[in-house]
């Protein structure tokens, strides 16, 4: 017998919103969890979702990329790439597996809750399938970081960081759990997909795949395709979302929405991004820079994308346009100094070669971050290890919990945007952060960055207080992963005077 195509059948299958009798429709849809915005569900019913597919088709494509990725993974397990590749890669590989992991593991939760408390039933048919994809996301990644274990032990992070209070998952966390998993599934469905999915998975996913075909690691870059093509489907439950709200008179809420996880997420990948896109790649196998991925697969398409539903770009644009050159400069060379609080053997990655591609790239970086590694090196140099290791923790940011950074060398802007609410004083690293924290400061004001935890006691004292706390026995304490051989091409200041 002959089977009904899918466009045939789609739509009546789909259509499962029901009048319920036995409790009320605020008990089945309770307002914190399946916000309406007080627009009918009549209106919410008619989201389109542009990908339309059926569990069968799911199932089969999943089965074929799994085929296709662990394949490829097992043709080349005895290839002994680990083993060869550079300590950049390495570095790139443990930053990327430690943090990524168990945030794709995280994002089925508000998946999930757009499953079961979306008012559309377009919505939460695309929601189950990006339930199911962030899972497979999390489990496919801890499988192929695995594998390095017996190489590594610092790839025990890969399924430790989310559980400790390292100052990078603590910031992570609270940036996901803003936009992911403390919304009502509308919200969630926003800024989930607009804020991460759309405008960074692509910047994640196609950029580091094409670098890790480069540097010869192809397991690597078929797993990351592999991934890219779910979030490309997922992230768009977002639009239909967005056209609803603004067709019925919400643009407002829905512009405030997009506006704040999108520049929450940019921070937390212009640190992952940035410094392995612009550092730990190896030199010779860059795609290209951070700032000019930016402005094709954000500033551009993104952009263009955010105009067509009908919102305005966001306000801070051209904070943004200057973010992108500056700001994960800063925050790879804090994290450098403050090495011993990660755990994947930072990378400096300024040899005179990489110093020429990044003042290539962001033209002035000499003149200003090269002038903060200038004296990283003399010392370095000089054999004054200990200079190179600031004696206070930095100031960090209470909204992106990043570091607070200024200008540098003969650009040195220092910044100081502050707040004081109830008798605390919040600091900031910009006034898009500020802005934020602003818009809600009930949902913001009694988290605490690691500095603030340890300044109140909760830190416990003494040496190997901060690092007890953050979960990093001795063994797990970052250092320099070449251990200082990227200087041999400098000369300190009294032997070029010489």
């Amino acid at each position: 017998m002959a089977m009904l195509k899918m466009e045939d059948w789609y739509d009546l299958a789909r259509e499962t919103n029901w009048t319920p009798s036995y409790v009320t429709e605020d008990e089945l849809y309770p307002e914190p969890m399946a916000k309406t915005f007080g627009i009918p569900i009549e209106e919410w019913e008619k989201f389109d979702e542009p990908y339309k597919m059926s569990y069968r088709d799911y199932v089969k494509m999943q089965r074929d990329k799994d085929i296709g990725a662990y394949s490829v993974k097992a043709a080349l397990s005895r290839s002994n790439f680990f083993e060869k590749a550079s300590p950049h890669w390495k570095a790139l590989l443990a930053l990327h597996f430690s943090v990524v992991c168990w945030a794709e593991f995280h994002s089925a939760s508000s998946f999930a809750r757009q499953t079961r408390f979306g008012r559309s039933p377009g919505m939460r048919n695309m929601a189950t399938f990006g339930t199911l994809d962030e899972m497979r996301h999390g489990q496919i990644q801890m499988f192929f970081a695995y594998e390095f274990l017996k190489h590594d032990a610092v790839f025990d992070w890969c399924h430790k960081s989310s559980k400790t209070e390292n100052w990078i998952p603590i910031s992570l966390r609270h940036a996901l759990d803003d936009i992911a998993h403390t919304r009502d599934a509308a919200s969630s469905a926003i800024m989930l997909t607009m804020g991460l999915e759309a405008p960074f998975t692509n910047l994640q996913f196609v950029a580091l795949s094409a670098d890790a075909a480069k540097c010869g690691d192809h397991s690597f870059a078929t797993m990351l395709q592999s991934i890219q093509t779910d979030e490309a489907r997922h992230a768009q439950i977002g639009e239909p979302v967005l056209r609803i709200m603004i067709a019925n008179g919400q643009k407002e809420e829905a512009q405030r929405l997009v506006e704040i996880a999108f520049w929450r997420m940019w921070k937390q990948f212009s640190v992952l991004s940035g410094i392995g896109m612009d550092y730990y790649t190896p030199l010779e196998h860059r795609e290209g820079s951070l700032k000019e991925f930016m402005e094709e697969w954000v500033i551009g398409q993104f952009g263009r994308t955010v105009t067509s539903v009908g919102l305005d770009l966001p306000w801070y644009w051209d904070i943004l346009h200057e973010d992108i050159s500056t700001f994960h400069h800063a925050q790879q060379l804090g994290v450098y100094v403050y090495r011993a609080l990660q755990w994947w053997r930072p990378i400096a990655c300024v040899s005179p070669a990489e110093r020429d591609w990044l003042e290539e790239k962001y033209p002035g970086w000499n003149d200003t971050y090269g002038k903060c590694w200038d004296v990283v090196i003399e010392n370095i140099k000089n054999g004054d290890f200990e200079k190179t290791v600031p004696k206070m923790p930095p100031l960090i940011c209470n909204m992106c919990g990043l570091e607070v950074a200024g200008g540098a060398g003969n650009q040195w802007k220092p910044v100081n945007y502050n707040l004081d609410l109830e008798g605390r004083r919040y600091h900031f690293c910009s006034s898009v952060c500020k802005w934020i924290f602003e818009e809600e400061p009930d949902r913001y004001k009694g988290h605490r960055s690691i500095i603030d935890r340890i300044l109140d006691g909760t830190v416990p004292t003494g040496p190997d207080g901060i690092f007890d706390y953050m979960g990093q026995s001795e063994p797990e304490r970052g250092v320099d992963g070449y251990d200082y051989q990227w200087i041999n091409g400098y000369e300190t200041s009294s032997e070029a005077a010489e």
